[in-house]
């Protein structure tokens, strides 16, 4: 039965954690199997995660060239070079890798790490933030009935962020943290604690507190596909989105547009880990033009209803040109800026921060054109 890691057991348990991740074996090897392959014995550059069913890869780094292979949805690839041909179409991610075997263009490639990350032996009641650190790592869940079971949901992918709310022992026999889903409380989970990174609480405390809220605005140009961040009349930041791909619905009708709607808005709320789409996972889910994204990381909510937000992104590399449902994907470091820019000030205690006039004062002005 899982139970609570006591001091004494985690000490004992935490090292065993690297070998039955990445080498099972023993009486255990059937329930909980590797999730990715060992890492490379050399570094011979970035590694990239196909993050889509599956990617053509090319003669030479141009969508016109003979496909010569494919790679599918989670395998590693290393990227030995990147280029940029000079022949590219205007308005087009120039940005092309040479793998094994020929050239993928980056725009569906996550670039991961592989970092093992020490245990803690205790997690405190309101819990802890945390992001994967490796290129993704299967949930599994438990029930007295079943077991130990991979989580219906799906896998969590690297720099996705979540809160992690204790310590137990996994499917392994290691610690894994325990992770109650932000979309539903009733979906709780674990991840072997060696994939899960815990943030320090200055790492997204609030920057730039010396200038007045009033003062902070977001410009978003849909042509450009840009954000532009100002103080006053100074730009601080300036960076490429992709904003909402239009479905041709509308408002008018009761539907939700997947356009980024045009407008005058205000930060409302802001969440540093995100469940978006639907809470299960499978291949059904996609098929009928859904999504699962657990722990999407840094979202600023500005426009309700809608709950369209700025934010993270790790299910894609193709900034310059509309991907999105609506919200407005940013790099993962361009978002955490924002969402410790922006006010509201996100409170380290709480899940999700409101704009509140009387304690948070003025949501940062978002204006989209």
């Amino acid at each position: 039965m899982k139970k609570p890691i006591s001091r004494g057991e985690f000490l004992k348990l935490s090292g065993v954690g690297l070998g039955a991740l990445f080498y099972p074996g023993g009486s255990r090897s059937a329930v909980f199997q590797p999730d990715f392959p060992r890492p490379p014995e050399q570094d011979l550059g970035k590694l990239a995660r196909v993050a889509v069913k599956q990617v053509d890869v090319r003669a030479r780094p141009n969508d016109q060239a003979p496909i010569v292979g494919n790679r599918f949805r989670d395998q590693l690839l290393q990227v030995y070079e990147e280029l940029n041909p000079p022949d590219a179409p205007k308005f087009y991610n120039t940005l092309w890798y040479r793998v094994w075997g020929g050239y993928v263009h980056s725009a569906r490639l996550q670039i991961v790490d592989i970092r093992m990350n020490d245990p803690v032996s205790w997690i405190p009641e309101a819990g802890k933030l945390c992001e994967v650190t490796v290129p993704f790592t299967t949930a599994y869940a438990y029930s007295k009935w079943d077991g130990w079971a991979p989580w219906r949901g799906s896998r969590l992918y690297y720099s996705s962020t979540h809160w992690a709310t204790a310590v137990e022992e996994g499917p392994d026999g290691g610690p894994w943290y325990k992770i109650v889903n932000e979309l539903s409380s009733s979906e709780i989970y674990y991840v072997p604690a060696q994939h899960l990174r815990l943030f320090k609480p200055e790492e997204y405390a609030p920057i730039a507190t010396d200038v007045p809220a009033a003062k902070k605005r977001i410009q978003i140009a849909l042509r450009e596909q840009t954000l532009r961040a100002f103080e006053g009349e100074e730009m601080v930041l300036e960076t490429r989105i992709s904003s909402g791909i239009p479905n041709g619905r509308n408002w008018t009708k009761g539907d939700l547009p997947t356009a980024t709607p045009r407008g005058r808005f205000v930060i409302y709320s802001k969440m540093p880990s995100k469940h978006m789409g639907s809470v299960a996972g499978g291949d059904e889910v996609e098929a009928s033009g859904g999504f699962t994204l657990p722990g999407v990381p840094w979202t600023s909510f500005f426009i309700d209803p809608g709950g369209y937000a700025l934010h993270g992104t790790y299910w894609h590399n193709n900034y310059g040109l509309q991907m999105s449902h609506g919200c407005i994907n940013m790099r993962n470091e361009d978002a955490l800026w924002i969402f410790r820019w922006s006010t509201p000030i996100f409170d380290p205690n709480k899940i999700e921060s409101h704009r509140n006039w009387e304690v948070t004062g003025h949501g940062t002005t978002v204006i989209v054109e």
